[in-house]
């Protein structure tokens, strides 16, 4: 694929990729960062990019790999703001905590739909899940490259039925 093809095949997914992104931060200003970010790297690393290799896909591990290190980069400065007069925030003493339990909740259903899976569908898709390539699961498994396709792809669609009753939360 040329440069001005990919290119323009990175573009085209942006519409694609900013659900994912608002999903991620759950802010509208970082999922444009996130997404901007994603594009940047993909653009920049376009010689990583294997022709034939699902495309979509891979700014979707861009776009999540970018998040985690963020993430991680946040979590290890632990950095405490406040923009309010008299820093009310700081010097009041409370603390305000976030209700996760909706998210909490989620997670738990879907980890157990996953749990649910046969080990031929669920141990696939968790090793991919967790960061692993196509090609590395199947050398690690020791399975014909298209078998763990097919297995991940089979997993993902029997989650999507089984999940299917959060699918008005994505919009």
């Amino acid at each position: 694929m040329g440069t001005l093809d990919f290119n323009r095949a990175v573009v085209s997914l942006t519409k694609t990729l900013k659900p994912y992104a608002i999903n991620l931060t759950k802010d509208a200003d970082d999922a444009k960062d996130l997404l901007q970010e994603t594009i940047y790297r993909a653009l920049v690393n376009q010689e990583k990019y294997a022709d034939g290799t699902n495309l979509k896909a891979w700014l979707f591990t861009i776009m999540r790999n970018i998040f985690i290190n963020s993430y991680r980069r946040k979590a290890k400065q632990n950095t405490v703001t406040d923009s309010t007069d008299n820093m009310f925030y700081l010097n009041s003493g409370r603390q305000t905590v976030t209700n996760g339990s909706e998210s909490t909740f989620i997670m738990e259903n879907a980890f157990g739909a996953i749990n649910k899976l046969s080990d031929d569908y669920k141990v696939p898709f968790m090793m991919h899940y967790e960061g692993y390539k196509y090609q590395e699961i199947a050398q690690d498994l020791q399975l014909p490259l298209g078998t763990v396709k097919s297995r991940i792809f089979f997993a993902r669609k029997e989650l999507k039925k089984e999940l299917d009753v959060y699918k008005h939360l994505g919009g």
